[in-house]
């Protein structure tokens, strides 16, 4: 089955810095304009590391599975969005499944203004490349995709408003534009699909304890 999307572009920031990554001892950095900075998702999952890490440490082939399985939903996303032609029948069956749960969701998209695109911030310390950013249901927001094994609560998902909050407030510090609603779109292995949606302002307290608490814990214990 190959399909393609129609989706109007207005790409309102391309950065043309050159934003390079490096790993260290299980922390993702960016090497940025304002220096080296940790990305959004390290800084943003920095306090529930230890379990993570345990599970993925007991979990090692489960761990690889979720992790190539969400990289897949992303780079199908991406490409779907940027019209580009896809060939289904070249993924798993699992990973097709959730793609297409997905599908009527993204086709709500009306105009796309960012997609896997980079952004840093000096004001929150933070880089990271958010997923995508676009006019959804009528209004901008915040959009992440992810792929899930079973349904999840909005409790169990803070870290993802986190991460959008975060995103929100690099978009407006790179374009001087304000993004305020987020959307989470969960596709499961089970065939249900979660629409999570909520206010980035809601999280910025949580957001800035976390990046201070991350700070404290990884360069100046007198921040």
């Amino acid at each position: 089955m190959i399909i393609c999307g129609n989706f109007k572009h207005n790409f309102i920031y391309n950065p043309s810095e050159q934003i390079t990554k490096v790993e260290e001892e299980g922390k993702r950095l960016y090497s940025t304009p304002e220096g080296m900075l940790p990305s959004v998702t390290t800084v943003t999952g920095w306090e529930k590391r230890a379990f993570f890490a345990n599970w993925r440490k007991n979990n090692i082939q489960e761990s690889t599975r979720v992790c190539a399985r969400g990289n897949t939903i992303h780079s199908l996303a991406e490409k779907y969005i940027m019209n580009e032609q896809l060939d289904l029948s070249e993924i798993s069956d699992i990973e097709c499944k959730l793609f297409k749960l997905l599908k009527p969701e993204i086709d709500k998209i009306e105009e796309v203004y960012a997609i896997e695109t980079m952004l840093w911030g000096e004001r929150t310390g933070l880089a990271g490349r958010v997923d995508c950013i676009a006019k959804y249901n009528g209004k901008p927001c915040i959009i992440d995709f992810k792929g899930s094994t079973k349904p999840k609560y909005k409790d169990d998902i803070e870290n993802y408003f986190l991460q959008a909050t975060a995103y929100s407030l690099l978009w407006e510090e790179r374009t001087g534009k304000k993004i305020r609603d987020i959307v989470i779109m969960i596709a499961t292995e089970t065939g249900e699909l979660q629409i999570f949606e909520d206010k980035s302002h809601k999280y910025l307290k949580r957001l800035a304890n976390t990046i201070k608490k991350y700070y404290k814990d990884n360069f100046d214990d007198s921040v």
